[in-house]
């Protein structure tokens, strides 16, 4: 299987997690679109702040990039997604949400999911803090570990390419289910910054 030419990333959300979002996107060599709730006009400072290859957008102009990254707080992720075009579009969620008993149940992503239907969604980037996340992968002579989860083996498969071009050790847990489940708040994976050594 080829990759597809997936060459912009959309990231809604401009803070901690957003930012290092289009920190790793720019090390994979992705054009970014950064959008927040408040206009392009209020990202001035963020931009210049991120460097070449990084722009300001709306929210519905950074919902139109090949993958979508949705870099927000968890109890903001209705309103953030609501009234969007989600068809084709694959989308990153690396939300937590702290309270996973009001899930019934579901993964957080499983969730999210719904709410962006018919998107794809690919579970990420959430168990590193975001000033690990943002910064160069390569350490002590080997790759930070990402661990991602999907139920869609092609956008997985893209989402794989962008973290692994940005210089990260990928690894698959499964569908939004049972990997998602190890992502989450309070599960084994969340927060530990692994090295995979050569």
């Amino acid at each position: 299987m080829q990759p597809a030419n997936i060459q912009t990333v959309g990231i809604i959300g401009a803070g901690r997690i957003g930012k290092a979002m289009a920190q790793t996107a720019r090390r994979a060599g992705r054009q970014v679109v950064i959008a927040n709730s408040r206009g392009p006009q209020s990202l001035a400072s963020v931009v210049e702040g991120l460097g070449d290859g990084v722009s300001a957008g709306t929210v519905k102009e950074a919902a139109a990039a090949d993958i979508v990254v949705l870099a927000v707080m968890w109890p903001d992720v209705p309103q953030a997604v609501e009234g969007l075009e989600w068809h084709g579009r694959i989308v990153i969620d690396p939300t937590n949400d702290f309270e996973p008993s009001d899930l019934d149940g579901h993964t957080s992503s499983e969730v999210v999911a719904e709410f962006v239907a018919p998107a794809r969604v690919v579970k990420a980037a959430n168990t590193l803090v975001a000033a690990v996340l943002g910064s160069d992968p390569h350490e002590a002579g080997g790759q930070r570990v990402i661990f991602l989860s999907g139920d869609d083996g092609d956008a997985k498969f893209e989402v794989v390419a962008l973290f692994e071009d940005a210089g990260f050790f990928v690894v698959d847990l499964g569908g939004l289910g049972e990997g998602g489940r190890m992502q989450q708040v309070g599960a084994p994976l969340a927060g530990h910054n692994l090295i995979r050594l050569p």
